[in-house]
């Protein structure tokens, strides 16, 4: 059913939903569009409402080849109050589902498309404004050329909903594969947190998976923190440096947008011709723990199944990958233990992830059997120097006779 947006706009059928809202697709005075209508909830928020208007200026005056457009922002009052964004339709899905299509890219298209991401982030990080969810579902593909262009959407929603409001402070919000390390710790959000989520999405494009992702949010979470991206075997060397130092954890290391930009389009010759890199899954189900149930497979015939799993078991596929997560910040003791064997290293299938939990009882029993056989050689060659000590005594004795004690004299 159609519903009037404002006195301009009219939204025919939805085309999506999300953690913010649902998207619809409309029509305005200048032809179709995309409108964002925000949660009931966010739309009686007061004060977000007046910090909404407040950004509309920036977001009106935010343009880039690579950014989808806003056009309007419309706050409409009373019972049925509602906040919108208005923005350019873009014909064509969205990088999550032509992930999900193609599995991995190669790696001349994931570094184009993320070169053109890049592209727009330089341009939205000299306006001030910080994208804060630089996710594959935020990144829109037009497929109205040959080549598809990639355009970054969603700017300002995350900052707006993520900003505590009502004194509400101690959360974090974000998706958790894609949050840099300051997030997790508390810090503000600055632009290197889209460099990190972007690096983030590059990977996945060239390996099928994120390099810290996996199981339950508090584990990715933890691992954001503490560990380091395993390197991709088969990718050019220039490429992985370039990917490192975007995935480091202090942000001051990380490039700004403008040089990943530069850099990553510099690449682009060299990677000419490149096939999709030919690795194995990060997960098996040999070695799946009770927490890390996997999503129903959207690979092609013959294809393992895709490391994306629920975030909380029993949840929707996907359900926490497409959307905001409010997390209580983990405290120190929480973040720092356990690293070691617990990344998503790139291996061949079927081989043990180390640090899985049939993985470790494994090892657990492995290594009680060594101690259990340990303990049987040693009893068994102690009983053996004790028949050589002892001789034939059940005979009557050694070779020389028996042996007998003489009676002490008085």
């Amino acid at each position: 059913m159609a519903r009037n947006i404002g006195s301009h706009y009219t939204a025919h059928r939805v085309l999506g939903r999300g953690s913010a809202g649902t998207v619809w697709l409309g029509e305005g005075p200048e032809g179709p569009v995309a409108i964002k209508v925000l949660r009931e909830d966010l739309a009686a928020d007061t004060e977000l409402v007046e910090r909404f208007a407040h950004e509309r200026h920036t977001l009106l005056g935010l343009e880039h080849p690579h950014i989808v457009a806003v056009r309007d922002l419309v706050i409409t009052e009373g019972d049925a109050g509602s906040l919108a964004l208005v923005v350019d339709l873009v014909r064509g899905p969205d990088l999550r589902t032509h992930l999900d299509r193609e599995r991995r890219l190669a790696p001349r298209d994931a570094v184009a498309l993320v070169a053109q991401v890049a592209g727009a982030l330089a341009v939205a990080h000299a306006a001030g404004i910080v994208h804060r969810d630089v996710k594959p579902e935020n990144i829109l593909l037009d497929t109205t050329s040959r080549t598809p262009s990639a355009l970054l959407t969603d700017f300002g929603v995350a900052q707006l909903i993520d900003e505590p409001r009502h004194g509400g402070t101690g959360g974090v919000v974000g998706t958790p594969d894609y949050m840099a390390p300051e997030i997790i710790e508390g810090l503000p959000s600055r632009a290197p947190v889209d460099i990190y989520a972007l690096a983030t999405v590059l990977y996945e494009l060239l390996a099928g998976f994120t390099p810290f992702g996996g199981g339950h949010f508090g584990a990715v979470l933890r691992r954001q923190v503490t560990e380091t991206a395993a390197e991709l075997p088969g990718l050019p060397r220039d490429l992985w440096e370039l990917i490192q130092q975007c995935l480091a954890k202090s942000p001051a290391s990380r490039l700004r947008a403008p040089e990943l930009a530069s850099r990553l389009r510099e690449l682009l010759p060299a990677l000419e011709g490149l096939p999709s890199l030919n690795i194995g899954d990060p997960v098996s189900e040999t070695d799946r723990t009770p927490a890390e149930e996997p999503a129903p497979s959207t690979a092609g015939p013959g294809e393992g199944p895709r490391a994306a799993v629920p975030l909380v078991r029993g949840a929707a596929p996907d359900s926490e990958r497409a959307t905001h997560t409010r997390m209580r910040v983990p405290d120190a003791d929480e973040l720092a233990g356990g690293a070691h064997g617990t990344a998503r290293l790139p291996r061949s299938p079927g081989q043990r992830r180390a640090g899985s939990a049939r993985h470790s009882a494994s090892e657990r029993r492995r290594r009680l059997a060594t101690t259990i056989t340990t303990a049987v050689l040693a009893a068994t060659l102690a009983g053996g120097g004790w028949l050589i000590l002892t001789g034939d005594d059940d005979r009557g004795g050694g070779p020389d006779g028996p042996v007998t004690e003489e009676p002490a004299q008085p």
